[in-house]
């Protein structure tokens, strides 16, 4: 099983988690890969998703990923994907930051913040906006009709992530700005924050 016991003891020291959040399609990936581009480790929470609905042999789809989602959630509390991705953090000692993309809700907010000084940026856009860019990714996760990004919007809703949105540090709103310009707010953002750990 992915989680054997809870994991919010292992402590990190020293080093500052930039935290992605935002709806499905906001942009996160993005900014989360803007900011692996100049060298900061990132860990994608839904790739831990992805992983785990691989790993019981089921179809990538955002019906089944977001079952598995739900699942861990509710057997192993709102901050099991956090908790697993502490170990990824806790194996490479000695990092000033490191990104984390796809924060869903408080939870997970105050996991990270056992182990390390928390930054969260949220990722604002409108509905569609978001339902254009999902749909012109080409992802196998990608909503195929309206009614089903509706549906998974809800789902996001449901766990919280509402709440995880409204307690972001800073916003960067990617309605009519280019993926370079994203990408350029992010790292401006993130410099900044940086700065007082030497980074």
């Amino acid at each position: 099983m992915l989680i054997t016991e809870p994991l919010t003891r292992l402590r990190v020291s020293k080093v500052l988690i930039i935290a992605i959040t935002g709806m499905p399609g906001a942009g996160k990936s993005t900014v989360a890969g803007a900011l692996g581009g100049v060298g900061l480790r990132r860990i994608a929470m839904g790739d831990m998703i992805r992983e785990e609905t691989s790993r019981r042999g089921l179809p990538l789809d955002d019906k089944n990923m977001g079952a598995v989602m739900q699942e861990l959630r509710g057997k192993y509390g709102a901050g099991a994907v956090a908790e697993l991705c502490l170990l990824s953090i806790q194996s490479k000692e000695g990092e000033a930051a490191v990104v984390i993309d796809g924060i869903r809700s408080v939870a997970e907010i105050e996991i990270f913040r056992k182990a390390g000084d928390v930054k969260l940026l949220a990722v604002l856009a409108s509905p569609k906006r978001r339902f254009e860019l999902l749909t012109s990714r080409g992802r196998a996760d990608a909503p195929p009709n309206l009614e089903s990004f509706k549906t998974r919007d809800a789902r996001e809703l449901s766990i919280g992530i509402g709440g995880a949105i409204a307690l972001a540090d800073e916003a960067i709103v990617n309605e009519h700005i280019t993926p370079d310009e994203l990408a350029d707010a992010a790292l401006s953002t993130a410099t900044r924050w940086m700065r007082p750990f030497g980074s």
